[in-house]
């Protein structure tokens, strides 16, 4: 993201932690040069890693007086696992809970306000840690989360078939019928370049087990759409060709929570944190930091 760290005054940390089935784990934080207004935690999308694809992100938020964290899951960015590659998503949800549930329960943190931030894959991540501590989130961000996947994008119903028959033998194989991501998620060529010269970034086609996995999440998410009880700011680019718009308009149709937001921007992509054009960043973040700011002043109140 360009000019992404112009004027900004943060420590970044970065380790690695072990879960419970002994993978390598890549964690990061940022911290601003003030004592944090809260905490916010980082969901990033498929086949990325939250210091790649988020930190654009992280910098306007650490900037705005937030402390930010962010972990990659396992097969994604810089943690161990075979990239690109989801043998259950659910190991991916607990992997998460414990990491940030680990921080916030730190002295320092015990009464700091906490929030979720996930964009795509990352945006049904924070759905289901939510689903996982219902009252524990005091709120969440979801840029274009991945609620449904776009008809344009999955295979049709045969292939899927096939697919998961496939998956049971050959999990990690290569061989997904589907568009080229990076093409139709980023609108800005030169991010384009840079995702697929990253090592970090998987650009590959979907894997077996993967897609079945992101299927499978998908419909698990779509049941649960009126169980969303936590405040939360929906974000979606009405150009989107990866994950619907009209799916974010249903959730916040369809969700049980009394406090809940919903902005579309016209000709946007499906990036909003990392591919889309600079001046549009802009306007996403204005949107977000107001929104968890209020959120801050409300609580201090």
């Amino acid at each position: 993201m360009a000019n992404e760290a112009e004027n900004v005054r943060y420590d970044m940390t970065e380790e690695y932690i072990l879960n419970s089935r002994g993978s390598k784990l890549f964690t990061c934080k940022w911290l601003p040069d003030c004592e944090p207004k809260a905490i916010v935690f980082l969901c990033h999308g498929y086949a990325m890693g939250c210091s790649i694809s988020m930190r654009g992100a992280a910098c306007r938020l650490v900037n705005a007086g937030f402390a930010v964290n962010g972990i990659d899951y396992e097969g994604h960015g810089k943690s161990s696992g075979l990239q690109g590659l989801i043998t259950n998503f659910d190991d991916l949800v607990t992997d998460c809970t414990e990491h940030f549930t680990s921080i916030c329960e730190r002295k320092e943190n015990a009464n700091k306000l906490r929030f979720l931030l996930g964009e795509s894959m990352g945006g049904a991540m924070v759905l289901l840690l939510h689903r996982k501590k219902p009252t524990f989130w005091d709120g969440a961000v979801l840029l274009a989360p991945m609620c449904k996947v776009a008809d344009d994008i999955k295979p049709n119903q045969m292939v899927r078939s096939v697919i998961a028959q496939l998956a049971r033998v050959i999990p990690s194989w290569r061989i997904v019928p589907t568009q080229d991501i990076t093409d139709v998620a980023i609108r800005d060529v030169e991010v384009r370049k840079e995702i697929r010269s990253n090592p970090y970034c998987y650009t590959g086609r979907l894997r077996l087990q993967t897609g079945c996995q992101l299927m499978q999440t998908t419909r698990d998410i779509e049941k649960i759409l009126p169980e969303i009880s936590v405040p939360f700011l929906v974000v979606h680019g009405e150009a989107d060709k990866v994950t619907d718009p009209a799916v974010s308009k249903l959730l916040y149709e369809t969700a049980s929570s009394p406090d809940k937001t919903i902005k579309l921007y016209p000709g946007m992509w499906h990036s909003l944190s990392y591919g889309e054009l600079p001046e549009n960043f802009d306007i996403v973040f204005s949107d977000i930091i107001a929104w968890l700011e209020k959120r801050v002043i409300v609580e201090q109140n």
